[in-house]
């Protein structure tokens, strides 16, 4: 049965309603071929289906049983009055494999130094597909830039696979503005995403829905496995994230309460084929800083100097720095690389191409 509430009105005759409340019954008698709304809806949801590529297989199905087709306009006024009648009760699903969301749980973990009996806090990052539900959680015991990348690397990692959009929230490790204006991404961040070949969509300010399925797997973690480790005492980072490791293949495993499956089947059967693959190697940690070009045609990274060529000579440069590189650019324009020194303070890196 189908309940529907609305102010009647002179217009609202028999036949209006008849219409209105039953569209399929009025194209079969308009000699043109009915069209499965259900079925269009359904396939909306998979990834890469547009109703210009809907309307094309239904036109061949047309010629095929000798039937007359609506025309794209028609199919697609037709398909918008099924989706406004219907959009309040159906629930519009994630097409499989196009988006992570990705936070740090507003509750923390506990660990106890050995040494002093202190309560050491750890933080935990949470990863989830909103169409499958299946998440990923790694404690660490700082929030900082090299938590939230190594957090990401170990989570596609564990996925097997790439999505095509994170969506962060706001955070100053990630993303660093983000205005109607401006998307201003955290240099290594965003160096992290091309590297996967994923791009990053954070959550609008004051949009909680954006990031809606992280925020109810953050609410439902916190239970099944932050709470339920609060009699564990772990008193390493590693004894801490082994337990959590336990708990949350419980977690994913577990059956859903109104449909078949678990979040681990539900991602192997309906997402993990959706997903890129992982690229050759994993992500290797960088950080950016900006370097003035001394009058010597070196800068200095680190306490430590290397050659760019001499025509840079008193400009800016930004600087990559990974624990076996260095690597200078100009307006995005990669102008030297040399491997990274270590030990004491002014060993210089020279290419004898770069000097004047």
């Amino acid at each position: 049965k189908k309940e529907v509430t609305l102010p009647l009105t002179d217009e609202m005759t028999d036949k209006w309603l008849e219409e209105f409340l039953y569209p399929e019954k009025t194209m079969e008698g308009s000699g043109y071929r009915p069209i499965d709304f259900e079925y269009i809806h359904k396939e909306l949801g998979k990834k890469n289906v547009t109703l210009t590529l809907l309307h094309h297989e239904y036109e061949v199905q047309c010629r095929a049983e000798n039937a007359i087709p609506y025309a794209y306009r028609s199919f697609i006024r037709h398909y918008r009055k099924y989706a406004e009648k219907h959009k309040a009760t159906m629930r519009i699903k994630r097409k499989p494999g196009e988006i992570l969301e990705v936070d740090w749980a507003g509750s923390t973990g506990t660990l106890i130094d050995r040494d002093t009996g202190e309560k050491v806090k750890v933080y935990v990052f949470v990863a989830t597909f909103p169409s499958s539900q299946l998440s990923y959680v790694e404690g660490f015991l700082s929030m900082n830039l090299t938590s939230w990348i190594t957090a990401h690397r170990h989570a596609y990692d564990y996925f097997g696979g790439v999505s095509e959009v994170l969506v962060p929230d706001n955070l100053k490790t990630g993303v660093q503005e983000n205005t109607r204006k401006q998307l201003v991404l955290n240099p290594t961040y965003k160096d992290m995403a091309n590297h996967y070949g994923t791009f990053v969509m954070p959550a609008r300010v004051k949009y909680p829905k954006d990031k809606a399925s992280v925020e109810g797997s953050v609410r439902t973690i916190s239970t099944w496995i932050i709470a339920a480790m609060r009699h564990t005492q772990c008193f390493t980072l590693k004894e801490w994230n082994d337990v959590a490791k336990e708990k949350l293949e419980e977690f994913n495993h577990r059956d859903f309460t109104k449909r078949e499956g678990s979040r681990w089947s539900a991602f192997l059967e309906e997402e993990k084929s959706y997903l890129s693959p992982l690229p050759p190697t994993p992500y290797q940690m960088s950080e950016w800083l900006t370097a003035k070009v001394q009058p010597d045609y070196h800068i200095s990274v680190k306490s430590q100097f290397y050659s760019v060529p001499y025509e840079y000579i008193s400009q800016q440069v930004d600087v990559r720095v990974t624990d076996h590189l260095i690597e200078v650019f100009y307006n995005h324009m990669r102008i030297a690389s040399h491997s990274r020194l270590y030990g004491k303070y002014g060993r210089q890196s020279t290419n004898r191409d770069h000097m004047p």
